[in-house]
């Protein structure tokens, strides 16, 4: 019974703790055109990356240009109040952590572009991999 008991008790404890521990991958979906938004939305990836988190970021509409070889200054420029453009986070998020880095599918077709315009590292979203993604019951959805 004692054994019985003890095992009881250090399955509901173990179980506890990996509930305790949250999801363990972390999707963020940026769709903002606004720099100051997309800056945060990757000080937050970042963060929760270097915490344990497996990133994967998803860009979107405007916020597709952080993608872009030749992106806008809007994307480029640094921002207060360490002088970090949102598209040079998000490059040290993917080279330091590993992160994943797409553009939507229809992002590029949409500028009438193809995968050639994007930084090196960077790829294009297949919907059924990312909604299985998005719906996975170990990740977290950030919203942009």
């Amino acid at each position: 019974m004692k054994k019985l008991l003890l095992s009881t008790v250090l399955v509901v404890s173990s179980a506890i703790a990996a509930m305790a521990d949250g999801p363990t991958k972390l999707v963020t979906v940026v769709t903002s055109p606004d720099p100051q938004t997309q800056l945060m939305s990757m000080v937050l990836t970042m963060q929760a990356a270097q915490q344990g988190a497996e990133a994967h970021i998803l860009l979107c509409g405007p916020a597709g240009n952080l993608a872009l070889r030749e992106a806008p200054a809007s994307a480029t420029a640094g921002q207060p109040p360490r002088d970090m453009s949102p598209q040079g986070l998000m490059q040290m998020i993917r080279e330091k952590t590993g992160a994943t880095v797409e553009v939507c599918a229809i992002y590029l077709p949409g500028r009438g572009e193809d995968a050639s315009v994007l930084l090196d590292g960077v790829g294009v979203a297949k919907p059924n991999e990312m909604a299985a993604r998005l719906i996975a019951s170990d990740a977290r959805v950030l919203s942009f």
